[in-house]
């Protein structure tokens, strides 16, 4: 073994790749500390191990299995993808291009749900679940809720469900099926939804990350607006009484998500704006 496979070496060589790459594009990127964080994982170290011993030497086929790693950072296939995970509230979920990678500002849907509901017992729904990041995050912070999630797609409720299993949290029941569709008769206290909402033409679409992740759950066709309509429609006959719908929608459809509410009858419409200024989420509440 040589120089170049020692840790130090790799990593720099990792970071030169990644900063010339897809992945180094846009103002959030972070090709450094991404390819710290695939070094790490391919090792089964820390990121205090690499920069207390960079000397450290690794045999070749550690070395290619980084270097495999790096390579598919860099035709910007998400972190979460190569690495097969993602943190999430306080939860670490497994992810596959078979879900959305778990947002940030989603959070905020888990934050105003608990807000809206402080109560030990209640019944919440995650439309569209995905990872089951939504769903997951309500159940580990309120155990006594009855918590269900749906979504078309089987692939992602077997993440969804593999997620809930490695977090013991299986109180959770994964229903397949279209927004409501499997939930027939069911009242909720509480509707949380992070639909597509990017309209097929968006320039947004265009982002190199993007095409990696599953093009249904990140639009609903030409017009961005489909998804959330069709939740806000159904919605009130799923919404016990004073029950809150809480949507996640694009930084520019807040006055449309509300007009739709209002129109729906719902009442106490208010949105909220995530780390970056955006109105993201937009609640309303069913009359009691």
């Amino acid at each position: 073994m040589t120089e170049r496979n020692s840790l130090g070496a790799l990593l720099e060589q990792g970071a030169r790749r990644l900063r010339a790459s897809a992945a180094a594009q846009g103002p959030a990127a972070t090709p450094d500390l991404d390819a710290e964080l695939l070094l790490t994982h391919a090792f089964g170290t820390t990121r205090a191990r690499l920069r207390s011993h960079p000397e450290t030497l690794v045999d070749e086929t550690g070395r290619t299995r980084y270097v495999a790693l790096v390579e598919r950072r860099a035709t910007g296939e998400p972190l979460a993808y190569v690495i097969g995970r993602k943190d999430f509230w306080s939860l670490q979920l497994t992810v596959t291009p078979a879900v959305l990678v778990p947002r940030p500002e989603t959070e905020l849907l888990v934050e105003r749900a608990l807000a809206l509901r402080s109560d030990k017992f209640g019944r919440a729904v995650d439309l569209g679940t995905g990872s089951g990041a939504i769903a997951l995050s309500l159940a580990k912070e309120r155990p006594e809720w009855l918590v269900t999630a749906t979504d078309v797609s089987e692939h992602a409720l077997a993440i969804a469900r593999a997620n809930a299993a490695a977090l013991s949290l299986q109180r959770v029941q994964f229903l397949q099926g279209s927004w409501f569709g499997p939930l027939s008769g069911r009242t909720f206290d509480i509707i949380v939804s992070n639909p597509p909402y990017v309209a097929a033409g968006d320039p947004a679409m265009q982002d190199p990350a993007l095409r990696h992740e599953p093009q249904g759950a990140l639009s609903p066709g030409p017009d961005g607006m489909t998804s959330l309509r069709a939740i806000i429609q159904a919605a009130p006959d799923y919404l016990e009484r004073d029950g809150w719908l809480l949507l996640e929608h694009g930084a520019t459809q807040a006055p449309e998500v509300a007009r739709e509410l209002v129109a729906r009858g719902l009442r106490h419409v208010r949105s909220h704006r995530d780390l970056a200024g955006h109105e993201r989420i937009t609640e309303a509440q069913r009359d009691g």
